[in-house]
């Protein structure tokens, strides 16, 4: 698809408005150019007849006197009251030879017209163009009266009244355009404030409204965005609900899977090192033989026992609402840094209060903060991870940030960021994971503090 230039609303609107315009304008001077020659060619008809009788009523006395005078025709009696400048009053003969002509002379004009304008003119008007009336006496045919103007001289007064026109076209264009740039100004501010609503929707503000327009179309666009917004505010509190409901019921099922992993599986690994440690007694007096066999059945059994001690500790974290965010938190990078013997540095840093942090947001925030150190450490093989938490202007920021792959598709796409994804949408938050700058991954999670009303998800103890 072709990339078209884009211009503002109000500049497109003026410029199709100057060229309507100045089509207008176009139109008028060509109406008054083919008035103006329309008028011309009237005047020399008129003068023509006038002529023509007058040359008539000279023949005419001629004939009553019974007198014949040399002098006609005599263009002179006529001259005195039709002639103006540029025009040439003539008789000729019947064979077509000009018997007699009489012009006046053309003005010398300080601001003749342009050669475009004159070809222009000539082209489409014809100036110049003679009218000829037939001098007639008792059905006989004397002659023809013939009248003309000064193509120059009627080219030039064409151009006086097109440039007139072209002057006030000149002036009251630009002016034309300010004002209805300035009405489209007025008309259109509104849009700025639609165009403000929908950067504050995208940004995850669903309280956002719009007031009332006095445009019927605005009106009908501020109706709509304001059912989009609170629909779309129902949708997500109705979703936030259900992924708290589903959360809670996660985190209960690893409650119980917790309780039930420790009751039944942990008292049968205690059971078979218990056995190990009664079997090794009885091999070392009866076969010392199975004293390697035993030996290794009470470390196998205590190998899964610390296996079992670290996914019970990832079922169920410790008490937060207890211990408080940020010693949970100090806690949880001390036992990955205790796990880990040097192979993944874990460090963090928190930068503001946290004490009186809501429950909810503490226990999903360190939830988080536990799936996104597994991920970085086992599935995009991190070797350091950098932790930071800081809280201002009524939202907390969490920032983690490793050097392990960043294409891995595990930690992109598994369940756990999946999770991830659930706890902050159930809190209203913002999450973003992609390349770092420097390699790597960078996770970024954003959770507003008035998400911690009854939509928030409950502290899973």
């Amino acid at each position: 698809m072709w990339n078209r230039p884009r211009f503002d609303l109000k500049v497109r609107l003026t410029l199709r408005m100057a060229a309507i315009s100045a089509a207008c304008f176009a139109a008028i001077s060509a109406y008054f150019l083919i008035t103006a020659d329309r008028a011309a060619h009237a005047r020399i008809d008129a003068i023509a007849a006038i002529v023509a009788k007058t040359l008539e009523l000279q023949q005419g006395k001629v004939l009553w006197t019974a007198n014949p005078r040399p002098d006609f025709p005599n263009l002179d009696p006529v001259s005195a009251y039709v002639m103006t400048p540029g025009l040439c009053l003539a008789f000729r003969g019947p064979g077509g030879e000009m018997i007699q002509r009489f012009c006046s002379g053309a003005p010398v004009t300080a601001d003749p017209p342009p050669q475009i304008f004159t070809a222009f003119y000539h082209s489409l008007f014809a100036p110049g163009r003679e009218a000829a009336r037939p001098v007639m006496l008792r059905g006989s045919r004397l002659g023809e009266a013939v009248v003309s103007v000064d193509p120059a001289v009627q080219t030039a007064e064409a151009w006086h009244e097109a440039g007139r026109l072209m002057l006030a076209l000149a002036i009251a264009l630009p002016l034309l355009c300010v004002l209805v740039y300035a009405a489209l100004a007025r008309a259109l501010r509104p849009t700025r404030l639609i165009s403000t609503g929908l950067e504050r929707i995208a940004a995850g503000d669903l309280t956002t409204r719009l007031p009332p327009f006095d445009l019927a179309e605005l009106s009908a666009v501020r109706d709509v965005f304001n059912h989009l917004a609170e629909s779309l505010d129902t949708a997500l509190a109705e979703r936030a609900e259900l992924t708290r409901k589903l959360i809670a019921l996660q985190d209960e099922e690893r409650r119980h899977l917790a309780r039930e992993l420790h009751d039944e599986f942990g008292q049968s690994l205690a059971a078979i090192r218990a056995l190990a440690s009664s079997a090794r007694q009885t091999a070392a007096q009866d076969c010392p033989s199975l004293l390697g066999e035993c030996d290794g059945i009470a470390r196998t059994a205590s190998g899964m026992m610390e296996t079992l001690r670290g996914a019970l500790f990832r079922l169920r974290p410790p008490d937060v609402e207890e211990l408080g965010l940020v010693a949970s938190l100090e806690g949880l990078v001390a036992g990955w840094n205790g796990r880990s013997r040097g192979e993944t540095r874990f460090a963090i840093r928190f930068d503001g209060t946290f004490e009186t942090l809501p429950a909810s947001i503490s226990a999903n925030l360190y939830r988080i903060v536990q799936e996104a150190l597994t991920n970085a450490a086992k599935h995009a093989g991190a070797t350091k991870v950098n932790l930071e938490l800081t809280m201002h202007e009524g939202e907390i920021a969490l920032a983690i940030d490793d050097d392990g792959r960043s294409t891995d598709p595990v930690a992109k796409s598994g369940m756990g960021l999946l999770g991830m994804r659930e706890r902050v949408a159930a809190l209203r938050g913002r999450l973003s994971f992609e390349a770092g700058p420097a390699g790597g991954s960078a996770l970024r999670v954003v959770i507003p503090l008035a998400s911690a009303g009854p939509q928030a998800l409950e502290h899973a103890a």
